[in-house]
C-alpha cells in the first residue's frame, strides 16, 4: 500500500464507455499511475475532478469545443493542480492552438500509440506540457535569434496571430487592409527566421513561458 501514494491519479471523460475501460487497464498496469475513475459526460467530470483532485483528466474530443473550453477556464494550471489532457481524431492545428492558449497540458490523437499516451500524462502529471508529434505540421520554430527587433505594428500583428486571429480580423481589429497584415507578416517571417503562422504563434508562447523552451 505504501506505493500506491506516489501513484498519478488520472480521470477519464470520454463518450466511448470502452475507451474508459482500455485506459483503465493501461494506467493499472503503468506502474505510476492509478485510474481515478471514468465518466462519460463533462458535468459528472466536474462533481469528480472537485471531490477526488486527480493528477490529470484525459478529456475526448467528442465533449464538444464549449464545453472543454469551459472546463479549461475552471481548472487553469495556476489555480489548480489538475492537468488537461485533450484527445481526439483530426485535431486541427488551430483547435490545438486555442487549447493551449486557454491551458491545456497535453494534446494528442485518439490514434497514439498506449506508451505515447503514458508519456504524455508523465509529462503533464510532472508540470510540464507536451504534444504528439506532427499535430503542429507547418510549424517551424527559429533555430537563431530574431535578426532584427519588430516594430510596433509587427508585434501588434504577432500578439493578434497568436490570439488565432485571421488575417482579415486582424486588419479589422487595427484597422488596415489584410494586404498590409499580409506584408506585416512576411516581414515578421523574415525577420524571426519562423515560417507559418502557427509556428509564430508558438513562438509567442513559448517566449511568454507558456510552452516550455526546449519543448519542440
Amino acid at each position: 500500500m505504501t506505493n500506491n501514494v506516489a501513484l498519478k491519479s488520472v480521470l477519464v471523460c470520454d463518450t466511448q464507455p470502452v475507451a474508459i475501460e482500455g485506459m483503465r487497464g493501461m494506467l493499472e498496469a503503468s506502474g505510476d499511475m492509478r485510474f481515478a475513475g471514468g465518466v462519460c459526460n463533462i458535468a459528472a467530470a466536474f462533481e469528480l475532478a472537485r471531490t477526488m483532485s486527480p493528477a490529470a483528466v484525459l478529456i475526448d474530443k467528442g465533449m464538444g469545443a464549449p464545453a472543454v473550453m469551459d472546463w479549461l477556464r475552471h481548472f487553469q494550471p495556476g489555480e489548480a493542480k489538475c492537468a488537461t489532457v485533450y484527445w481526439g481524431s483530426g485535431v486541427t492545428e488551430a483547435e490545438a492552438l486555442r487549447l493551449l492558449q486557454a491551458g491545456a497540458r497535453g494534446i494528442l490523437r485518439r490514434t497514439a500509440e498506449p506508451d505515447v499516451l503514458l508519456t504524455c500524462l508523465r509529462a503533464v502529471t510532472n508540470g510540464g506540457v507536451w504534444m504528439e508529434d506532427g499535430i503542429f505540421g507547418e510549424a517551424q520554430l527559429p533555430s537563431q535569434p530574431r535578426h532584427s527587433a519588430l516594430t510596433a505594428r509587427e508585434m501588434e500583428v504577432a500578439e493578434l496571430v497568436e490570439q488565432g486571429l485571421r488575417n482579415r480580423d486582424i486588419a479589422q481589429n487595427l484597422g488596415i487592409q489584410t494586404g498590409t497584415v499580409k506584408i506585416h507578416l512576411k516581414h515578421i517571417f523574415e525577420k524571426t527566421g519562423v515560417r507559418g503562422r502557427y509556428g509564430l504563434a508558438l513562438t509567442g508562447l513559448r517566449e511568454k513561458g507558456t510552452i516550455p523552451m526546449a519543448h519542440f
